[in-house]
Protein backbone atom coordinates (compact mmCIF):
# COMPACT_ATOMS: atom_id res chain seq x y z
CA UNK A 1 0.00 0.00 0.00
CA UNK A 2 1.34 3.44 -0.95
CA UNK A 3 1.98 6.01 1.70
CA UNK A 4 -0.16 9.15 1.31
CA UNK A 5 1.75 12.19 0.13
CA UNK A 6 2.03 14.99 2.61
CA UNK A 7 0.62 18.27 1.33
CA UNK A 8 2.99 20.33 3.45
CA UNK A 9 6.50 21.01 2.14
CA UNK A 10 9.46 19.63 4.06
CA UNK A 11 11.05 22.24 6.27
CA UNK A 12 14.74 23.04 6.02
CA UNK A 13 15.26 21.38 9.41
CA UNK A 14 13.77 18.11 8.10
CA UNK A 15 15.75 18.12 4.86
CA UNK A 16 18.78 15.89 4.64
CA UNK A 17 22.00 17.86 4.25
CA UNK A 18 22.79 16.17 0.92
CA UNK A 19 19.54 17.56 -0.56
CA UNK A 20 20.00 21.13 0.64
CA UNK A 21 21.34 23.17 -2.27
CA UNK A 22 20.64 26.59 -0.75
CA UNK A 23 24.31 27.22 0.08
CA UNK A 24 25.62 26.06 -3.30
CA UNK A 25 27.79 28.51 -5.14
CA UNK A 26 28.36 28.51 -8.88
CA UNK A 27 25.18 26.66 -9.82
CA UNK A 28 23.75 27.47 -13.22
CA UNK A 29 19.98 27.48 -13.63
CA UNK A 30 18.90 25.51 -16.69
CA UNK A 31 22.36 24.09 -17.35
CA UNK A 32 20.96 20.77 -18.57
CA UNK A 33 17.65 22.09 -19.93
CA UNK A 34 18.43 21.60 -23.62
CA UNK A 35 19.96 18.16 -23.12
CA UNK A 36 16.99 17.09 -20.98
CA UNK A 37 14.56 18.07 -23.72
CA UNK A 38 16.56 16.09 -26.28
CA UNK A 39 16.51 13.01 -24.08
CA UNK A 40 18.44 11.70 -21.12
CA UNK A 41 19.31 8.54 -19.32
CA UNK A 42 19.13 7.59 -15.68
CA UNK A 43 21.52 5.02 -14.26
CA UNK A 44 20.17 3.16 -11.25
CA UNK A 45 22.63 1.31 -9.04
CA UNK A 46 21.00 -1.92 -7.84
CA UNK A 47 21.68 -3.50 -4.47
CA UNK A 48 23.57 -6.33 -6.19
CA UNK A 49 26.00 -3.81 -7.70
CA UNK A 50 24.64 -4.00 -11.24
CA UNK A 51 23.39 -0.91 -13.00
CA UNK A 52 20.02 -0.50 -14.70
CA UNK A 53 19.88 2.18 -17.38
CA UNK A 54 16.60 3.83 -18.31
CA UNK A 55 16.30 6.21 -21.26
CA UNK A 56 13.79 9.04 -21.29
CA UNK A 57 12.75 11.23 -24.17
CA UNK A 58 9.78 13.51 -24.68
CA UNK A 59 7.08 11.68 -26.59
CA UNK A 60 6.21 12.87 -30.09
CA UNK A 61 3.98 15.91 -29.74
CA UNK A 62 4.92 16.54 -26.11
CA UNK A 63 5.47 20.17 -25.17
CA UNK A 64 7.20 21.47 -22.05
CA UNK A 65 5.72 24.61 -20.56
CA UNK A 66 7.74 27.19 -18.71
CA UNK A 67 6.78 27.55 -15.00
CA UNK A 68 5.12 30.96 -15.48
CA UNK A 69 2.90 29.57 -18.25
CA UNK A 70 2.18 26.36 -16.33
CA UNK A 71 0.52 28.44 -13.57
CA UNK A 72 -2.25 29.31 -16.03
CA UNK A 73 -2.31 26.08 -18.03
CA UNK A 74 -1.78 23.23 -15.54
CA UNK A 75 -3.23 20.36 -17.62
CA UNK A 76 -3.23 19.14 -21.21
CA UNK A 77 -6.98 19.69 -21.40
CA UNK A 78 -6.62 23.36 -20.44
CA UNK A 79 -3.80 23.89 -22.94
CA UNK A 80 -5.72 22.20 -25.75
CA UNK A 81 -8.86 24.23 -25.01
CA UNK A 82 -6.88 27.49 -25.09
CA UNK A 83 -5.11 26.58 -28.32
CA UNK A 84 -8.35 25.51 -29.99
CA UNK A 85 -9.87 28.88 -29.14
CA UNK A 86 -6.88 30.58 -30.77
CA UNK A 87 -7.15 28.37 -33.86
CA UNK A 88 -10.75 29.55 -34.30
CA UNK A 89 -9.66 33.19 -34.64
CA UNK A 90 -6.84 32.54 -37.14
CA UNK A 91 -7.85 33.75 -40.62
CA UNK A 92 -8.44 30.85 -43.02
CA UNK A 93 -5.54 31.85 -45.34
CA UNK A 94 -3.13 31.88 -42.42
CA UNK A 95 -4.34 28.51 -41.07
CA UNK A 96 -3.72 26.93 -44.49
CA UNK A 97 -0.15 28.27 -44.37
CA UNK A 98 0.41 26.98 -40.83
CA UNK A 99 -0.74 23.46 -41.77
CA UNK A 100 1.77 23.27 -44.67
CA UNK A 101 4.86 23.62 -42.45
Amino acid sequence: MKKAKSEEPISVEEMRPEYDFSNMKGGVRGKYYKAYREGHKVVIRNEDGDDTVQYFKLEEGAVMLEPDVRKYFPTSDVVNKALRSLIEIIPSKRSAFVHRK
